[in-house]
């Protein structure tokens, strides 16, 4: 192949500066969210829509898809969490009605209210199927049907043992049995098998478990009075002239009822007036009294009162309060009822009034028959009066609360009620009487009663809602006297819990000490402290997430002790990670070396926990926790004592690499800001300073596995050193990359499209890199070429190719008088070679050297489209970089502009567009050359 002359227009000026974009981001900076899009903006974003507010032309206020995912809905695990959050929340927080907040206290009553033992039922045997004969007529049927029922209720009893999980398999099964009963027509059975699950309601032989059972039985008469009512509404549809089918508005009128569906709905409540046992015979006419509307529009809520007289009827107190609960619920289902709560009232003073049936001989023996103090029977009754209570108290004016917590102070009677009442009524009524219900709870204290359970109800209703500023501090005292008097431990814990908002909400960190130093002296090197790990984390995070002063804290004398408490490994490391990232989440930022010590201690004992079998998951999260931490210990201007903690820290975190580069990224950044500080002119300290950063990110480095990675940093750490004058240590970070670059030939994840990418943006960078004297012309450049001559690249693919035609370009700027461009305070190689002839020489020799390798590679490619667009790109260089002085570069430029239109592959017009830029619009290249190349 014969050889080229490349000589380069030195009048060649690329204009730069108009493409370059100052940018805050780095491709090196982990895909962590530090600035969070809280609910409030989200939903403002959302309800504006996208073309109020971001909806303008600028392409810059067009939201990603990711981050119109983030605003639009959660991830499936943080709804999942959303969900449980919501359980959990108290009625005050959710604008709910009574009866979605007894939906949502559901799962909590049933992981409460459980029982280890045999649980013993009684039931009937059931016929398998119904026994009337066709032919009969409809009297003879309703009279087999009533016999079928007496016979039920006759029939010989079985008593079986079962356990909890059996027991709850056994109501499935009727549950089940039921709807399959209703929807195969057989009615009779489906009546009998409420009534066998109202039955199970009588019985409090496992009373502990008695609210789940109260909970899974009620769900199932629920279902059948639903199917009852739905059946009447759909026998009542009226009828047009045109004979066409009406359905009744949701809102009906008895009078729009026709006189069958009315016939049958008092079928149905006569049917149920012949259940001879009380308690079965109240449940279900409740589990159907909606369809009372059906008749008339008083009649439901006389029944309600009937019914509330009835069940002073039932011995047993703790059955009689659940029916009463159950009959509030159903009345809540009811349009009428809804708009009078006069039933409620009613029945919350039934309960009042019977309060000393809790205390009669048939319950003490019940109690000394199962072991259980009156404490834990009084709190058996707490889901059925809170629920009577939040009726009660739902829309209530604070007049009315008043009149309610009057009714609650009759004598013996305060301590059933009062706990119900703090739980219940709104948080700034308790708050703002809270001197009130301190001297309640003492009355009852003097009345030997256990108090724990108030003191920790009061202190939850405190903690979402303050006192009176005046009353803080002797309210704290009394919650130290109190705690003093907790000897046991378990009360102790769930006392400090309860009352640890209040605390960390209005007091300053040295109470919160005095807390935590107690919690420590009680339960330190107690072998059971494992026990309260749960209430504990709670105590923790209930702190960290209501504290305010995060350093005060962190410097106090019991907090980190208090992680000592977790004596296993895997419960001290959550624990940890739990505080981080509440910590993480907050704004705060550190200043102060204790408070960072104690922060790289905690993320200590994450790192620690890292091994091989650690999954990736988690090991990116660890990672991202102690990167976040690394970012918020900030000590301003005092950069010294900045680069000792990151040096500190890579000693304490080498295991993780995400951290290990974030080291790397904020030590170059510290450079950037003090060089700011500064205002560029170094002294001999901070050039000192300057160098002892860039030795930290060229030690760091190597350490990090992933060569991608080291390429970045190295050449981010060489720019930055480049800023700063360091001229050795960026000479020294650009002389490691040409070594990484044949480690990542062997790296598991290697992409020549990426290394093409790295390739460019480095050549982009030794255009201002100064030569080393000891190395001679254009040495890094040099050992660059010659380590990706050496590099296995695809031979299908065009990577070398790509990467030659930029070397062009690099080398065509180099030999212009002036470069496109410089770094601050550094003096390139025009400044060090002027116009020197030899230096020109040398960068002649090398484009030639470089264009016959491109020649090479273009031959070897075969004709193709992918060939054709890369000659029309050596063309382009030629056109812009050479000097047309040279026969063989117009020969050159020929033959590449034939080639091209020959083959065909590249759009005549952009040919043409091409050929009329050169033609009409460049002047630096003589018109009989242009004629020459472009002759047809």
């Amino acid at each position: 192949m014969a050889s080229f002359n490349w000589k380069i227009n030195r009048e060649y000026t690329p204009i730069i500066k108009q493409l370059l974009v100052p940018t805050e981001d780095h491709p090196l900076k982990n895909s962590v969210v530090v600035d969070r899009i809280t609910r409030k903006s989200s939903q403002v974003l959302i309800d504006n829509g996208a073309t109020s507010d971001i909806g303008s032309n600028k392409s810059e206020d067009i939201l990603d898809p990711l981050t119109m995912m983030a605003l639009n809905d959660l991830d499936p695990l943080s709804k999942m969490q959303k969900d449980v959050d919501l359980n959990i929340r108290s009625t005050d927080e959710i604008d709910s009605t009574p009866l979605e907040t007894w939906n949502s206290k559901k799962s909590s009553i049933f992981n409460k209210y459980t029982t280890s033992g045999k649980i013993s039922i009684t039931s009937n045997e059931w016929p398998e199927s119904n026994n009337f004969e066709p032919s009969q007529t409809a009297a003879d049927k309703v009279q087999n049907r009533l016999e079928q029922l007496d016979a039920n209720l006759d029939s010989s009893h079985r008593k079986m043992e079962v356990t909890q999980s059996e027991y709850f398999e056994r109501i499935d099964m009727l549950k089940r049995e039921l709807e399959a009963s209703w929807n195969s027509e057989q009615r009779v059975k489906a009546v009998k098998i409420a009534i066998q699950c109202a039955k199970l309601l009588a019985e409090t032989d496992v009373m502990s478990f008695y609210p789940s059972k109260f909970v899974q039985i009620t769900e199932i008469l629920d279902i059948f009075g639903n199917f009852v009512y739905n059946r009447l509404k759909h026998m009542a549809k009226t009828k047009t002239s045109g004979s066409q089918i009406i359905d009744l508005p949701d809102n009906f009128t008895p009078d729009m009822i026709s006189e069958a569906a009315k016939e049958t709905c008092l079928n149905w409540f006569h049917k149920i007036a012949s259940i001879r046992e009380l308690v079965p015979r109240l449940y279900v006419e409740l589990a159907i009294i909606r369809s009372y509307d059906f008749l008339s529009t008083t009649e439901g809520m006389e029944a309600l009162f009937r019914i509330s007289s009835m069940i002073n009827g039932i011995g047993d107190p703790l059955v009689a309060a659940y029916t009463r609960c159950y009959l509030c619920k159903v009345g809540q289902t009811m349009s009428i009822s809804r708009k009078n709560n006069s039933y409620v009232s009613m029945n919350l003073d039934c309960i009042i009034d019977n309060y000393t049936h809790l205390f009669s001989r048939n319950v003490k023996k019940a109690l000394s028959k199962e072991d259980m103090s009156l404490y834990n029977y009084f709190d058996l009754f707490t889901p059925a009066l809170t629920f009577i209570m939040d009726i009660l108290v739902l829309n209530a004016s604070d007049k009315e609360l008043e009149k309610i917590l009057l009714r609650c102070k009759k004598p013996k009677i305060s301590y059933l009620l009062l706990n119900t009442v703090l739980l219940v009524f709104k948080p700034n009524f308790v708050a703002n009487r809270t001197v009130e219900f301190l001297e309640m709870i003492g009355q009852c204290a003097e009345d030997g009663y256990t108090i724990s359970t108030l003191l920790c109800s009061l202190g939850r209703a405190l903690g979402k809602h303050p006192p009176p500023s005046e009353q803080q501090k002797p309210i704290l005292r009394n919650i130290k006297k109190f705690s003093s008097s907790f000897h046991d431990l378990d009360e102790y814990i769930t006392y400090v819990e309860a009352w640890m908002p209040f605390v960390a909400k209005n007091f300053k960190v040295r109470e919160i000490d005095t807390i935590l130093g107690d919690i420590i002296s009680r339960i330190y090197c107690r072998e059971e402290c494992d026990h309260f790990m749960n209430q504990l984390k709670n105590v923790m995070q209930i702190l960290l997430q209501n504290v305010e002063d995060f350093e005060a804290l962190f410097t106090v004398d019991n907090f980190l002790p208090f992680f000592d408490l977790f004596q296993q490994d895997s419960a001290k490391m959550e624990m940890c990670k739990l505080t981080l990232k509440i910590f993480c989440e907050s704004d705060v930022r550190i200043s102060d070396a204790v408070v960072a010590s104690a922060l790289s201690f905690l993320c200590t004992v994450l790192h620690d926990s890292v091994d091989a079998l650690t999954p990736e998951d988690e090991l990116k999260q660890i990672g991202s926790i102690i990167c976040i931490v690394i970012r918020k210990v900030d000590y301003g201007r005092d950069v010294e004592q900045q680069l000792k903690f990151y040096v500190e820290a890579r000693s304490s975190f080498s295991n993780i690499d995400s951290v290990l580069i974030e080291l790397v990224q904020r030590t170059a950044a510290l450079m950037v800001r003090t060089r700011d500080i500064v205002q560029g002119f170094h002294n001999r300290k901070t050039a000192d300073f300057m160098r002892a950063c860039a030795a930290y990110c060229f030690i760091t480095i190597p350490s990090i596995s992933s060569a991608r990675d080291r390429l970045e940093l190295y050449l981010l750490s060489g720019q930055v050193a480049l800023y700063n004058q360091c001229l050795g240590q960026a000479d020294g970070c650009f002389k490691a990359i040409l070594k990484t670059i044949t480690e990542y030939e062997s790296d598991y994840v290697r992409d020549d499209h990426y290394l093409v990418s790295f390739v460019k943006k480095f050549l982009s960078n030794i255009l201002v890199i100064p030569d080393n004297p000891d190395f001679g012309v254009l040495s890094l450049l040099r050992s660059l070429i010659n380590i990706l001559r050496q590099y296995d690249w695809d031979k299908n693919g065009t990577s070398l190719l790509s990467i030659y035609l930029c070397v062009l370009d690099l080398l065509s700027a180099m030999a212009q008088e002036t470069l496109p461009y410089h770094v601050d305070k550094v003096e390139s190689n025009d400044a060090l070679y002027g116009c020197d002839e030899k230096f020109l020489g040398e960068i002649e020799k090398m484009c030639r050297i470089i264009l016959m390798e491109i020649l090479n590679l273009l031959k070897e490619t075969g004709t193709s489209r992918k060939q054709s667009i890369l000659m029309l790109e050596l063309f382009v260089r030629i056109m812009n970089r050479c000097d047309f002085e040279d026969v063989t570069v117009q020969k050159l430029a020929f033959n590449l502009w034939q080639q091209c239109q020959k083959h065909g592959f590249i759009d005549k017009h952009f040919m043409e567009s091409i050929k009329n830029y050169y033609k009409y619009k460049r002047s630096k290249v003589k018109k009989e050359y242009l004629q020459q190349i472009f002759r047809d």
